[in-house]
């Protein structure tokens, strides 16, 4: 296996990883932001106020896009283990 190859295939990895954890990133990092600025608006500084939300908001995602999520995972498990032919070279 050349060094580019493994590199190629490193970078697929951190792709497909950045792609199923996106939508769960970008739903809480916009829950963290709504009640952060709730909290500066009412003066409200209570750790459990911005925690709880945003573990709901996650759940809640991950319901949702659970689906897209293992299908993901799926096509990148499959396209490794299309190749394991190369990988052994």
């Amino acid at each position: 296996m050349s060094p580019q190859f493994a590199i190629h295939i490193l970078a697929e990895a951190l792709l497909a990883a950045f792609w199923i954890c996106a939508p769960l990133l970008v739903i809480a990092f916009s829950v963290g932001i709504a009640i952060n600025l709730l909290q500066v608006v009412t003066s409200m500084q209570d750790p459990v106020f911005s925690t709880v939300p945003r573990l709901l908001a996650c759940l809640g995602g991950m319901l949702v896009f659970l689906p897209y999520m293992l299908h993901k995972a799926a096509a990148y498990a499959i396209a490794i283990f299309a190749d394991l032919g190369q990988y052994a070279r």
